[in-house]
């Protein structure tokens, strides 16, 4: 087992505990600002994790006062005055980051502990539930610093609070405190930080005892739906539905409604 000493030596922390993983970015005295340490990191653990069938259910949050802030800004500026263009870590780094936390075939919960901002609200967004802390708060920032926004946020910002509301943010950003972010649509279940952590576990727990194929479908069919018309979208959840119907977790799940009992879902 990592001894505490030897986990603050990470920049990304993993611990997996009856089927929840839980991904803790650890930068406490950086506020979890992403180097490029810190983002490969983070790219492998989730690489690993969505290919581990162990793990039903993944949970992403950050240690310290802050969730995440997003890029690094002062190892970034030392690559920006050499010439390096900020699109190659977009693209090998932001990009795949968001794609996992969206296709991933198990669900994830963003616990929101303080402000998420920049690339680390992104993050967020891209999660099938925020849990947050009455504390915490959202801040896209990106125009703030003069840059069009990344990993995902204008895919997955109008879909949680709409278009007008999504332009709003991004193109004139600002710290939403998590109780107007509760208001907007970004907040899934909003606590007092003291129970945060107490109200990820249980619900991770739930989502991991829960139908984790039939989760990882109507992800898939959500994502697919937004880029497709309706007679494909049929198609696919037909083809998503011959993957769910033929599963053991379905056939156990209607032998538990015809006796009466608890259905027990296995993943598989």
């Amino acid at each position: 087992m990592t001894s505490a000493a030897e986990q603050a030596e990470h920049p990304v922390v993993v611990t997996n505990t009856e089927g929840v993983a839980t991904v803790r970015l650890n930068r406490p005295e950086a506020m979890n600002a992403l180097d490029l340490a810190t983002k490969e990191s983070l790219l492998s653990n989730l690489q690993e994790l969505a290919a581990d069938t162990q793990v039903r259910a993944v949970v992403l949050t950050g240690t310290g006062k802050a969730f995440c802030v997003g890029q690094d800004l002062k190892e970034h500026v030392t690559q920006l005055r050499s010439g390096e263009p900020l699109s190659s870590t977009v693209e090998s780094h932001y990009n795949p980051i968001a794609t996992l936390l969206l296709t991933m075939d198990k669900p994830v919960i963003a616990a929101v502990n303080g402000i998420a901002a920049g690339a680390g609200a992104s993050m967020a967004f891209a999660a099938d539930a925020r849990i947050v802390a009455d504390t915490a708060g959202f801040n896209t920032s990106f125009a703030a610093i003069g840059l069009s926004s990344d990993t995902g946020s204008s895919w997955t910002l109008p879909r949680l609070i709409g278009y007008p509301a999504a332009r709003e943010l991004l193109m004139f950003p600002r710290t939403v405190p998590a109780q107007e972010a509760q208001q907007l649509g970004l907040v899934t279940r909003l606590v007092p930080a003291v129970e945060l952590e107490q109200t990820v576990a249980q619900f991770a727990a739930q989502l991991a005892a829960g139908p984790t194929l039939a989760y990882a479908s109507i992800r898939q069919a959500l994502a697919y739906s937004a880029g497709h018309d309706l007679e494909a979208s049929l198609a696919h959840e037909a083809e998503l539905m011959a993957r769910t119907g033929s599963s053991q977790d379905h056939a156990a799940a209607v032998e538990a409604f015809l006796s009466k009992t608890p259905a027990r879902f296995e993943g598989r």
